[in-house]
């Protein structure tokens, strides 16, 4: 399967193929020509795929160098992106070089960002290795690293040259960070999908949803690609792919990064969100309810302790998607459907009660 990411400035393609990893090489060869290859990845991907996926470069004339950091979202930050730089620059990368993040939503943001600041911009791929990170952050050229203030707060908007999705590795993945993509997925549905909705409440687990990724890893890309196309920096249509990131970001920043998983805060947050846009009127009785019941199903949590509400509104104030003082929230019309709606900042609080 194949989908292309048809931007005017920079157009490149999403590859969907069990058992792709092996050939990373070949992949890789028919978008760049021989150079210097830099895979950053975590200790955990390192362990599974490193060998594999260098051998296959250095198979198809790549050389490659390799850096790899500790696992977790707690890696993700600008002094682990200053060791990047200088071991980028010890083993004399070039602008003419390349990068390949090879793991999931931490190494695919932090690479990014790696790859789009080193000398002001190198060309790099996305080989997302969790469903989390392939159904949604692999794609639309978000890059970052958190701060002590808040998630994400420091980015760029870099597009890769490729992105290689292979479900097969999904297999690997502890059952905490199948059910982290899983809420990305529920959010596609919910907010642009509804005959995606439909098919997930086919599906009796994670487990088999696993067994059908492929399809619901085309659905959800298929939904991003077509919203980066029309909002690439993120100035309208694409805030919709934000339903329960406000309150989730603010989750995961109070507990200590890590300590919730994103997919968590985002399940969170959307049932968070809902919940009083229901009681606002600005959502139909009954949606909350439906989301309750599909996360759970999926055994995702629904609430989160302790709940801080000063805590998690000074987060939240923080979010990149306030302006001044408003932010925009995004609120479900019905399933399958979500609108963009904004709000003075104070009326947040509300939305923790």
């Amino acid at each position: 399967m194949i989908l292309n990411v048809d931007l005017p400035s920079h157009p490149y393609d999403i590859v969907i193929k069990k058992g792709a990893l092996a050939s990373i090489g070949i992949w890789a060869k028919d978008l760049w020509s021989p150079q210097t290859v830099a895979i950053i990845t975590d200790s955990r991907v390192a362990d599974l795929y490193l060998a594999d996926v260098q051998a296959s470069l250095e198979a198809s004339g790549f050389k490659v160098i390799s850096f790899i950091f500790p696992e977790g979202e707690a890696s993700k930050s600008l002094k682990t992106a200053e060791s990047a730089y200088l071991f980028l620059a010890e083993n004399k990368v070039t602008r003419s070089d390349g990068i390949i993040a090879l793991g999931g939503g931490v190494v695919g943001d932090l690479a990014g960002f790696v790859a789009s600041t080193y000398m002001r911009g190198i060309h790099f791929l996305q080989i997302p290795t969790t469903l989390v990170a392939q159904v949604d952050s692999s794609i639309g050229g978000k890059t970052g690293v958190n701060t002590s203030v808040a998630k994400n707060m420091v980015g760029t908007f870099t597009q890769p040259d490729g992105v290689l999705i292979d479900p097969k590795v999904l297999q690997t993945l502890e059952d905490r960070r199948v059910r982290e993509g899983i809420a990305e997925i529920v959010k596609y549905a919910a907010i642009a999908d509804v005959a995606l909705w439909e098919r997930l409440k086919t599906l009796k687990d994670e487990f088999d949803l696993i067994e059908h990724a492929e399809e619901v890893i085309y659905a959800c890309c298929n939904i991003k690609r077509k919203v980066v196309v029309e909002d690439e920096l993120d100035n309208g249509l694409r805030l919709i792919l934000n339903f329960g990131h406000t309150i989730g970001h603010a989750i995961e920043a109070t507990a200590g990064y890590g300590v919730v998983t994103h997919g968590e805060g985002v399940a969170i947050g959307m049932v968070q969100m809902n919940r009083i846009a229901e009681a606002k009127g600005l959502t139909p009785k009954g949606v909350t309810a439906q989301l309750i019941e599909l996360l759970e199903k999926f055994h995702l949590p629904i609430t989160h302790t302790p709940w801080e509400v000063d805590r998690l509104y000074n987060a939240l104030s923080h979010d990149k998607k306030a302006r001044g003082a408003k932010i925009k929230t995004i609120v479900l019309e019905k399933i399958g459907e979500a609108r963009i709606n904004l709000i003075d900042l104070t009326e947040m609080k509300d939305y923790l009660q």
